[in-house]
């Protein structure tokens, strides 16, 4: 796991000044070695952790020809297989890093090359010969890749942090920062910050000397097509050596790994598979809280890491360890998003990098097999939604914050765009093929945008935050497929959700803990946010720029004073709070770095 960033500049040669200043940024995503390279008017830099070939995948990387240059972030698992294809085609790849068989793919097949590529990653590649920058983003959005076309040049980095030093100015987004209060997140194209432009997972840009760019799209979950009637015996026929190569390739590591195990289906079933392959116990990672009435999932997680055999590991937390990690988790992530989880991931990366590099955790589990209670309505709640929301099927209606306070809280000029927050939503669903069921299209819409820029940005950005690598399998285009493409009633019945995965681990899980009431991983934040810290916190908000340009002050303070009496707008005192540490961070600030633990009220 690394970091990348470089840039194309038009008619002069790239300052290595530059390259040095973003990749200074990028530290934390890649401490252990660094790297640039120019060649007139291109120039790219690598900041590297080391899990594969140790010694002697240092970054950029080149082909012995001197036609490729290349740096990447992230793992291209089967990378055996490749490297053993393209020395037979006649390829001398020069380190035994899982990246350069990108470069050798790319030169041997070109972009329809992208598709033999197992794996996470972000990388860019320019090729001498044709004088273009290719950057490339894995299949799901698992490893960022973000985009800024200036006058002069384009540049990109791994995290929007790196770009700043470079913008001419910045300026808030204001429909991001619309979708951020209204969805907990923004997605799309457009990110948190003007001029600033995520590049979508699947896609391949190209970027000619002249600043002209040409995108290529070689992956889209649209293309799956569902399966007719089909048995739990024929898919799991199918699945079982799916899943075990999948896995197979994701142990693949020159340093040891372990798993972030929470109380549910996910992590039990992946910690259930890399005990199949290890002799000795893996070290696996839970978090809970000490001082909250809401119950956790930690005696869940210890009954597992008990039965499975892993050396485990509880944290808990009090309110106060977890509000000194707001700071750095807004730093860290810098892609505006109000996902709580943030909190006590950060937490568990920062225990994890005591003692590995690499962890395994189960992103992507819900949304591939259909895991959530929202994407089984009854029929009459369906209906209900949909006439009354268009657009969607009913999927996804209602906004985060409540529209009574939105209505008086943002100041005029910020409502367009605060109404307009279903746009991605209703896109996403207007995009799914006819074929598909209700249930595939919730899937796909959920894969399109909360998947790849909320949860994927917390999964990335909270461990790289303390250099750590996360694994994701059941993000592995392949289990995409598969899970997108099976039919309704082996995904989901009268039990609950994600019922296929669910019969398969009943050979080595306990039924009980697979068939309990799903209750997601919650963090305490609304009983917390009260008594002192809340008074404390009216002031400071006041005195945010970002606060006095958004917000209006008077209706400010009459949320505080709600917060104090009822405790029921916790979301919307949380959503300014971390919007004015955002501002003083990434628009105002110049470019400090929070530690792991602060007050988050000197930050605003």
């Amino acid at each position: 796991m690394c970091g990348i960033a470089g840039m194309v500049v038009r008619d002069r040669v790239v300052d290595p000044a530059d390259l040095q200043r973003m990749s200074a940024r990028l530290t934390h995503r890649g401490p252990e070695d660094s790297g640039i390279y120019v060649s007139d008017h291109v120039g790219i830099a690598h900041t590297r952790l080391a899990i594969i070939d140790l010694a002697g995948g240092h970054q950029p990387l080149c082909d012995a020809q001197g036609r490729y240059a290349l740096v990447c972030n992230g793992e291209i698992y089967n990378y055996v297989e490749l490297r053993a294809e393209l020395e037979a085609l006649g390829a001398a790849p020069l380190t035994h890093s899982d990246s350069e068989v990108a470069l050798h793919g790319f030169a041997q097949w070109g972009v329809a090359g992208l598709k033999r590529l197992h794996g996470m990653y972000a990388f860019a590649l320019y090729d001498h010969q044709q004088r273009d920058l290719w950057l490339v983003r894995d299949r799901l959005g698992i490893k960022p890749l973000y985009l800024a076309r200036l006058p002069d040049r384009i540049v990109f980095a791994s995290e929007l942090k790196a770009l700043l030093p470079l913008l001419p100015q910045r300026k808030v987004q204001a429909g991001a920062l619309a979708e951020f209060f209204q969805n907990q997140f923004s997605t799309g194209a457009d990110t948190i910050i003007e001029g600033v432009e995520r590049i979508a997972p699947g896609t391949a840009l190209r970027i000619t000397p002249d600043l002209k760019i040409e995108t290529h799209r070689y992956w889209s979950a649209r293309d799956v097509a569902p399966r007719g009637a089909m048995s739990h015996a024929d898919a799991l026929a199918e699945w079982e050596p799916l899943f075990d190569k999948v896995m197979r390739e994701h142990m693949r590591a020159d340093v040891p790994y372990g798993v972030f195990l929470s109380g549910g289906v996910d992590s039990a079933v992946l910690l259930a598979q890399l005990k199949r392959a290890h002799e000795h116990p893996i070290k696996t990672y839970s978090i809970g809280w000490s001082d909250a009435q809401i119950r956790d999932e930690l005696d869940d997680a210890e009954r597992m890491a008990h039965l499975l055999g892993s050396e485990h590991r509880s944290i808990r937390l009090d309110a106060q360890a977890v509000f000194q990690r707001l700071p750095r988790s807004v730093w860290a992530a810098d892609d505006l998003m109000r996902d709580y989880a943030c909190l006590p991931t950060l937490a568990l990366a920062e225990a994890a990098a005591q003692d590995l590099k690499v962890v395994f955790s189960g992103e992507g589990g819900d949304e591939v097999f259909a895991g959530y209670g929202r994407y089984r309505p009854d029929f009459f709640e369906r209906t209900f939604k949909a006439l009354r929301h268009p657009g969607s099927g009913g999927f996804r209606v209602r906004p985060e914050l409540d529209p009574a306070w939105v209505r008086r809280l943002f100041v005029p000029a910020l409502q367009p765009a605060l109404a307009g927050h279903r746009a991605p939503v209703v896109r996403a669903w207007g995009e799914t093929p006819a074929a598909w069921s209700d249930l595939q299209r919730r899937q796909y819409v959920d894969l399109q945008t909360n998947l790849p820029d909320d949860l994927l940005v917390k999964a990335d950005r909270m461990l790289m935050a303390f250099s750590v690598e996360g694994r994701v399998p059941f993000l592995d285009h392949r289990v995409v497929e598969f899970g997108l493409s099976l039919p309704d009633q082996l995904k989901v019945s009268s039990k609950g959700g994600k019922v296929f995965i669910k019969r398969w681990a009943e050979s080595f899980l306990p039924a009980d803990h697979l068939w309990r009431r799903k209750r997601g991983f919650h963090v305490p934040v609304g009983e917390w946010l009260r008594g002192g810290f809340l008074q404390a916190l009216q002031p400071r908000l006041q005195q945010s720029a970002a606060i006095r340009e958004y917000c209006v002050p008077a209706q400010v303070d009459a949320l505080i004073v709600r917060q104090s009496a009822h405790g029921d707008v916790t979301r919307e005192v949380w959503s300014l709070m971390q919007f004015a540490i955002w501002h003083r961070l990434f628009i105002t600030g110049d470019g400090a770095v929070p530690a792991a633990a602060e007050d988050p009220l000197e930050w605003i």
